[in-house]
């Protein structure tokens, strides 16, 4: 008498895995303690294999619109999205079949393609990466019609879901508040580099300057124009030493923020790298000196967890940034805050630091400290695992454990 193996299905709109790193750790995870995984995910240039399977995964991507700008750029992506999603989801269920399917926001209309499989008696794991409606305020600066229609795709995700996964404690309050979830099915897992992999790599770039570092999306919200601003106030100050800023990622605002920088007469200082991902990014983090989060004070960076707060610190790299919420939370005194949200503010703190190595050398070591102390990857997959043990037993009309339906199943057949 075989059991069969309990199996998943991971749909992400964001990213393609293996590059969202968040994801394609929780499914490596996954994998590992014996789940069978499949990953739904947007092909881009870099990744643009349909169907493959990658470390013992299998992966369907489909293709994307551009980066929705408006209402109608909204129904035009995520509805193109949809459909490939419904369509490749249908084909994983007839090839593999899956147990429990997993929807990571955004959008917050992915429950759309998971409904049928509701019906079927699969659980529902809502793997809340994004606050939509706040991120439409940050974006837009107003609310309107359309944020309206955000919290209500919201609401509905949270009620059909049978558990949520937060990505920090702040989400984990909205899912029990506004979400209306019950504590009981609600479950941290936070966006944490396994530091086994995410180490320093040896770079051969020769240094003669400090490097100011940032790493993360370039959207309208992201704050880099403050960063950039910021490098221009410093140049023109006295006993400043020598610096580059070094700007990795990509994003729609890139080709503005270059022409800021030129406007600014930074450009000489800037280096945009684009994005990187594997050792490039690694080495990129690596050479950096002070890591800038420059992102300002709105409803939504209040709430967020950056990535790379955790890959910062897990890097020893001191951090400079505003006084978000959940930035102090997870940081606390291991970084240098700016004493007001403005572009001055931020260079008055990065000033501190470029001037005075003695103490980047103390907030490095803060920094690290922190991660080896209270950013442990392993304490996520053991939330992971339990949100799936969870919503197993939430299951419609299920009353026997996983292991005994698994086990049901394989007698029968």
């Amino acid at each position: 008498m075989g059991v069969c193996m309990p199996s998943c299905l991971i749909i992400v709109e964001n990213l393609p895995v293996p590059l969202d790193r968040r994801v394609w750790q929780e499914a490596t995870a996954l994998r590992d303690a014996g789940w069978g995984v499949t990953v739904i995910c947007p092909a881009t240039e870099k990744c643009p294999e349909r169907e493959t399977v990658i470390d013992g995964i299998r992966v369907y991507r489909h293709p994307l619109p551009l980066e929705a700008k408006g209402a109608l750029g909204f129904l035009l992506e995520y509805g193109a999205a949809l459909f490939h999603e419904t369509v490749l989801a249908f084909k994983a269920f007839r090839r593999h079949g899956f147990d429990v399917i997993h929807i990571c926001n955004p959008p917050d209309l992915l429950f759309l393609v998971a409904l049928p499989y509701k019906a079927l008696d699969r659980a529902l794991i809502f793997d809340h990466h994004d606050i939509c409606p706040e991120l439409y305020e940050s974006k837009f600066k107003k609310r309107g019609p359309m944020h309206t229609l955000l919290r209500i795709f919201e609401r509905l995700t949270f009620r059909f879901a049978d558990v949520v996964i937060s990505a920090n404690e702040t989400f984990k309050g909205l899912a029990t508040t506004r979400g209306g979830k019950h504590p009981d099915d609600v479950f941290t897992v936070y966006s944490i580099p396994d530091l086994n992999k995410f180490k320093r790599v040896p770079t051969t770039e020769a240094k003669d300057a400090v490097t100011v570092g940032y790493v993360g999306v370039m959207g309208a919200q992201d704050g880099v124009d403050n960063l950039i601003r910021a490098v221009a106030a410093l140049r023109k100050e006295s006993g400043v030493p020598k610096f580059t800023c070094k700007i990795v990622g990509d994003g729609p605002e890139l080709p503005a923020l270059k022409a800021l920088a030129e406007s600014l007469g930074v450009g000489d200082v800037c280096r945009f790298t684009g994005f990187l991902s594997g050792e490039p990014f690694l080495a990129a983090l690596s050479s950096f000196d002070i890591g800038v989060i420059p992102d300002p004070f709105d409803v939504y960076n209040d709430k967020i967890s950056m990535n790379k707060v955790f890959e910062y610190s897990a890097l020893g790299v001191p951090v400079v940034a505003f006084k978000l919420g959940e930035t102090q939370r997870l940081l606390g005194d291991a970084a240098r805050y700016a004493p007001d949200h403005t572009h001055d503010g931020l260079a008055s703190a990065l000033g501190v630091l470029l001037k005075d190595e003695r103490l980047r050398r103390n907030y490095a070591e803060r920094a690290l400290e922190r991660a080896r102390t209270h950013f442990h990857w392993p304490d996520q997959v053991s939330n992971l695992l339990a949100a799936y043990d969870r919503a197993l037993t939430n299951r419609s009309g299920r009353h026997d454990s996983p292991e005994q339906e698994r086990t049901i199943r394989s007698e029968r057949s």
